[in-house]
């Protein structure tokens, strides 16, 4: 055991002069949920998965050689950026202070030795790493027979889970990052009191509500577009709007949730996304995996209720409706989830594809409405949508090249753009707005008559619409727009004065 563990060991430098020998003992600092607030073997799995999708085949052989043995296998495959890593910032600093004090500072870890060593060297503070070796997994009762090997004078210890109970026990000065709960409790009753602690992470609740993004709902609101521009109000359509809207809303937090997961790594790069709960360590993979399970399954079972609900409130002539296809909208969700789940895993590399797609889910929204009210969409609104949307979906590209000439970088991570594409995307997307616009006012010259008993009126709707969008395109261009179109309409007030005054010319023409 001892001549394994010493293979554990990699010195990256030697006790400081000037520091007596025994005066303090060696700091003893635990990487995964503690140093690091992620679990960096997870990260290297879903990193590995989205990289080499065939992989998963082969992990089965890979589990049989042992958990050392796999931690090998996926860390030697997939290179994570250590310098991106989700740090805990109060436990760094409290080593740099230790370190200029000259103190022994140990990276003690169950992960990789290859992996870790990585770590040490990017952080610098290290005298040595303990890591597992591809043979001897280092965690629990393995990693207290190398401390006691390798430090018979004593150690303090830093974890954040259950399997450090044994190690907090028999350290000098315990202390802990981020305690997961149930080491609380162990503690509590082991009388071990942490001599300090260091706390570095959302609330739990605040960063799932992050994670699953309700502001994003506002999308789903489409839905009720084809009964509110048909004029319908019977509570059969409503109740069945309603129930899809909800169905959509869930479905989209759990795709959320999954593209949050495949791309932690690309988006520990960028300056905004770093703080999404999964990228910034504040919420665990297993949780997002658990979270994005119950909301599928309640996407699809708000589906299956949206016509049991359409058939059984009255409708606008106070009687039951019949609805032809009833679960055409669940063909609807499953294009939605099918077309939103291969963006994330491939199309949003292909430029412009990824624009034309996500343009795309917007009109598909539209439609799920539809199939889900039975009020049939009218190719106007159709080819409105697909202009409209797609200039916010270029909008949105345009304003992430922009804040990648800010930060001086040349080429989007995980994207098929760089920067000298700017002036293009620009040149798409003011098109694709100015063409929704001359398709409503040929809606308006044609056939508003039919619906509406002063259609002059929503002529009213042009200059707004107008305005709004080069505005939208102008703060783009000044680089003072969020990336994300949905978020600058719900959070803008000039955007909420725009809209309020576009539903008072919508009700004048009625």
């Amino acid at each position: 055991m001892l001549d394994q563990v010493d293979r554990n060991v990699a010195d990256t430098g030697s006790v400081p002069e000037g520091l007596p020998a025994g005066h303090e003992v060696p700091l003893c600092v635990d990487l995964d949920g503690t140093l690091v607030k992620s679990d960096t073997l997870v990260d290297s799995i879903l990193l590995l998965a989205r990289q080499q999708p065939r992989s998963p085949l082969s992990w089965a052989a890979w589990v049989r050689q042992g958990k050392a043995g796999f931690k090998r296998e996926i860390t030697s495959r997939a290179v994570v950026d250590v310098e991106h890593l989700p740090y805990n910032q109060p436990l760094l600093q409290f080593l740099r202070e230790e370190h200029a004090r000259g103190r022994r500072i140990y990276l003690a870890t169950a992960a990789d030795i290859g992996f870790a060593q990585q770590v040490a060297d990017y952080i610098g503070l290290f005298t040595g790493v303990l890591a597992s070796d591809g043979t001897l997994n280092l965690a629990g009762k393995n990693k207290l027979a190398a401390f006691q090997a390798q430090f018979p004078e004593g150690f303090s210890y830093i974890g954040n889970a259950i399997p450090d109970r044994t190690l907090l026990q028999a350290s000098h000065q315990p202390m802990v990052a981020n305690p997961h709960g149930k080491l609380r409790s162990a503690m509590r009753r082991d009388r071990v009191v942490a001599h300090r602690e260091f706390l570095d992470r959302r609330k739990p609740v605040s960063a799932l509500l992050k994670a699953i993004r309700i502001h994003q709902w506002a999308k789903n609101t489409l839905v009720f577009l084809p009964l509110l521009l048909a004029h319908e109000r019977g509570a059969n359509v409503v109740g069945a709007a309603v129930l899809a809207f909800f169905a959509l809303s869930f479905c989209a937090s759990a795709t959320y949730i999954l593209n949050d997961l495949l791309d932690i790594e690309a988006d520990r790069r960028h300056p905004r996304k770093r703080n999404r709960p999964f990228a910034a360590g504040d919420l665990s993979p297993f949780t997002g995996v658990a979270v994005l399970a119950v909301f599928f399954v309640v996407a699809v079972v708000l589906a299956l209720l949206v016509p049991v609900i359409y058939h059984a409130l009255p409708g606008t002539l106070g009687v039951h409706e019949v609805l032809a296809k009833p679960y055409r909208f669940l063909g609807w969700l499953a294009l939605y989830t099918v077309t939103t789940l291969t963006y994330s895993f491939y199309l949003k590399r292909l430029a412009l594809v990824d624009v034309i797609v996500l343009s795309g889910l917007y009109t598909v929204r539209i439609l799920a409405g539809s199939a889900a009210t039975n009020i049939v969409v009218s190719a106007w609104l159709a080819a409105f949508s697909i202009f409209f949307f797609l200039s916010l979906a270029f909008v949105k590209r345009f304003g992430e090249l922009e804040l990648m000439v800010a930060s001086n970088r040349t080429k989007a991570t995980g994207r098929g753009y760089g920067t000298a594409d700017i002036e293009q995307l620009r040149s798409f997307g003011t098109s694709s707005a100015f063409a929704s616009v001359v398709v409503l006012t040929m809606y308006i010259s044609g056939l508003a008559d039919v619906l509406y008993a002063h259609p002059s009126r929503l002529w009213l709707l042009v200059p707004v619409l107008i305005l709004w969008l080069c505005r939208v395109w102008l703060l783009a261009s000044r680089g003072e727009l969020h990336e994300d179109p949905v978020v600058y309409a719900i959070t803008d007030r000039t955007s909420w004065l725009l809209g309020a005054i576009s539903v008072g010319i919508v009700w004048s023409a009625l």
